[in-house]
């Protein structure tokens, strides 16, 4: 699960908190320009609404897509408590209750070094008078803060302008800008601007936001509502030139060469991260490491331009001391270097999408079409799996403890000696990530065994598979067809389900390299889907075989 930075909960931590009770909801609708509410489904999106119960006011209002995640209500929560509407004073509350389970245990994770209570109800009486008769427009957002460091970044940021990075980078050209300056280690630095569409910086706090950004990106298919959420799910500090005119962009173009930046435009600092959303400023913790990045950036820059300058993208480091801007004695020293390794990562990742639309395009052949297609990408890499059951009790407890559960769609028999399950252990990132590919998926529809082999070794195997709720099938184990020990396991997780009337479970857990590796504990399991278990003759498959070349 995402976090909160540190900064993020010391400042939360030093807003007062008020001896009141906040409801928190998300439900299914659409606000018109004029306030009213509209019934189109084809319009329809979701409200997030947060209400002092006790002053009976309304903190924070905001529209997103139906399928945006859980992160949506974190961010609205945060500007519940910074930014209310309506002018209210920021504040954080001592109890939230919400009528959602997964809504209650998300948010337990994020508020908990906040000293807030989140509780379950089964009603929210405020809200529901809320949105019986809601047809008021949107009270308008909180006005931007004064910026701290304001001439220091400005100047800062006329700078480079001036260097232009964007003129030797593209943004897969990545620069890492390594800090150990107000708990950031290390920065991740891509441009903007190469094709002269819009000009900026952006500095991500890790290289996985980066690459989670791009894959977002490259599979929101042109989108524009997932475009956006793959805009708001960064983890950035960003500059970026904006101009108010197509003139001012023309400007922009002509004047690219010039030494001076064009009167109309204007540098923009801001902050990106998937819990708070775009914030158009940058908090005091914020400006400071954004002006030493940026001067550090500046510096390497100007050192290294004509090896930049020669198309290729070399391996170059560069050490520089620089002043610290929270005290005029100290000195920092930063290192800057480029990631070759990096860029040619994300490169491939573009290829590769590139290669799959052309291939999506192509006319398939009758023997293609019928022909079903084993995914192997879901699993994440060196995972653990295993055939087994958790006990009946264990289960009862799973089920509201995990981050995601998808529940049976109908109640069976408890008469095995346990729930037959199968466990797909790895790092809780990768968990996560999987965990939110089934639920873009559709969830988990089925789990089965079906025959394979590989006809140039004539070797058969036992294939592991899940069947997800958009009709794909994906590979999540290969065992040898006379394997004793899965022979025993398959024959155990036979029984069982007949037991359960074919219901088992796909249980996904985090410690791949802790002391629970291979025997998770309750607070390991994130994601619990139970479904049915079909056989290879239920879903019609045959005998798979393994093709030469794919």
């Amino acid at each position: 699960m995402t976090t909160l930075s540190r900064s993020t909960i010391r400042r939360l931590q030093q807003l007062p908190q008020a001896a009141s009770v906040w409801e928190g909801d998300r439900r299914s609708l659409t606000l018109m320009d004029d306030g009213s509410v509209s019934l189109d489904e084809e319009e329809r999106g979701d409200c997030i609404l947060w209400v002092d119960g006790t002053d009976a006011a309304v903190r924070a209002m905001d529209m997103v897509m139906s399928d945006v995640g859980l992160e949506a209500m974190a961010r609205s929560l945060l500007q519940a408590m910074e930014q209310p509407h309506g002018g209210g004073a920021a504040a954080r509350p001592k109890k939230i209750v919400v009528s959602n389970r997964e809504i209650q245990f998300f948010l337990r994770g994020v508020l908990q070094e906040l000293d807030v209570v989140v509780e379950y109800v089964t009603e929210l009486p405020l809200i529901d008078e809320i949105f019986r008769g809601l047809q008021a427009s949107l009270i308008s957002r909180m006005l931007r803060e004064c910026q701290p460091y304001e001439g220091e970044l400005q100047a800062i940021a006329h700078v480079l302008w001036n260097d232009a990075p964007w003129k030797l980078l593209d943004e897969e050209k990545i620069i890492a800008i390594e800090l150990n300056y107000e708990e950031i280690e290390t920065l991740y630095v891509s441009t903007l601007g190469m094709l002269g569409v819009e000009y900026g910086i952006l500095m991500y706090r890790s290289v996985d936001s980066l690459k989670k950004f791009r894959q977002r990106v490259l599979s929101a298919d042109k989108s524009p509502e997932r475009l956006e959420e793959a805009f708001l799910q960064q983890d950035c500090l960003f500059l970026t030139f904006e101009q108010g005119s197509e003139q001012a962009m023309a400007d922009v173009i002509s004047t690219s060469s010039d030494r001076h930046p064009p009167k109309k435009l204007e540098p923009t600092f801001g902050n990106l991260h998937p819990l708070e959303g775009m914030r158009p400023f940058l908090h005091e913790e914020e400006s400071v490491v954004a002006l030493v990045a940026l001067e550090a950036l500046h510096r390497f820059v100007k050192q290294h331009r004509k090896k930049l300058t020669s198309g290729s993208f070399p391996s170059i480091k560069g050490r520089y001391r620089l002043d610290d801007p929270q005290d005029e004695s100290a000195k920092l020293s930063v290192q800057v270097e480029t990631l070759p390794d990096l860029a040619q990562e994300l490169l491939e990742m573009t290829v590769i999408s590139d290669l799959s639309d052309d291939l999506s395009n192509l006319p398939l052949d009758a023997e293609s079409l019928s022909s079903p297609v084993l995914k192997d990408d879901l699993i994440p890499e060196n995972s653990f799996f295993s055939l087994g059951a958790v006990p009946w009790d264990l289960l009862e407890m799973m089920r509201p403890s995990v981050k995601f559960h998808q529940p049976s769609t109908n109640d069976f028999p408890t008469k095995a000696d346990g729930f037959p399950v199968i466990l797909i252990q790895t790092s809780r990132p990768k968990a996560m990530v999987m965990i939110e590919e089934l639920k873009a998926a559709g969830g988990l529809k089925a789990i089965c065994f079906n025959p394979g082999e590989d006809p140039l070794i004539k070797e058969n195997y036992d294939l592991g598979i899940l069947q997800t709720c958009d009709g794909e099938f994906h590979l999540f184990g290969e065992f040898e067809e006379d394997d004793p020990t899965h022979i025993r396991a398959r024959k155990k997780w036979e029984q069982r389900c007949k037991k359960t009337n074919g219901h088992c479970g796909l249980v996904i857990a985090m410690g791949l390299t802790g002391a629970s590796r291979g025997n998770p504990q309750l607070k390991d399991m994130m994601g619990l889907f139970e479904v049915r278990s079909l056989t290879g003759e239920d879903l019609g498959l045959g005998s798979l075989q393994l093709i030469s070349g794919y």
